[in-house]
């Protein structure tokens, strides 16, 4: 009977921990300034989402990327600040070429595309067959709502744009994964308590 009892219980954790819904992977792609620039380019296509999905996005602050002459580099949130070269290729091998303390990036003017207003150089996105960019910067939290997702260089022309910036895509468990998740490591802890009870 107690060999009943286990078999059951064997059986039902397995049975909770395949229905748990599987969900992909985190994942980094590079996505370059000049090939998978908004003016000219194509997206870098973020695997597959499901519509609904909860996903987040990071990129280091200290990855860089240009849209041409100095100075224009940026990180992932574009030309919004001063920025000072390092001397130093930055984290994904990206490096100006001039000297420690030279004036790489400043604040810029704005541009506007495809419903988004945002500075030149955001790493942005655009869903499916959408018609419209949003920004996602350095960090970013949202949710699907389409199966793909394409990434971005922000820019009016991309004929002088270089480098490229390693992005992190992480998808969200949803609560239920979790609830589904403890339930089968609680229902394992009670089979082997009883069995560890019944060999004493």
């Amino acid at each position: 009977m107690e060999s009943k009892v286990k078999k059951s219980l064997i059986g039902l954790v397995a049975t909770l921990v395949l229905a748990v819904p599987v969900q992909s992977m985190a994942a980094i792609y590079e996505v370059k300034a000049f090939e998978n620039s908004t003016s000219g380019g194509v997206g870098a296509l973020v695997l597959p989402f499901t519509v609904g999905d909860l996903f987040t996005v990071s990129v280091n602050p200290l990855d860089l990327w240009n849209a041409g002459s100095l100075p224009r580099w940026s990180n992932a949130d574009g030309l919004t600040v001063s920025l000072n070269a390092t001397g130093l290729a930055d984290t994904n091998g990206d490096n100006p070429g001039v000297a420690a303390g030279t004036l790489i990036g400043q604040a810029f003017v704005s541009w506007t595309q495809d419903g988004l207003t945002a500075p030149f150089g955001t790493l942005v996105g655009k869903w499916g067959n959408s018609a419209n960019f949003f920004a996602i910067g350095t960090n970013y939290a949202g949710t699907a709502l389409d199966t793909n997702l394409n990434l971005f260089y922000f820019d009016s022309n991309n004929v002088d744009n270089s480098g490229s910036i390693l992005v992190n895509v992480t998808p969200v468990p949803e609560p239920e994964t979790y609830a589904m998740m403890l339930g089968g490591l609680a229902l394992m802890g009670f089979a082997a308590r009883r069995r560890r009870n019944n060999q004493a």
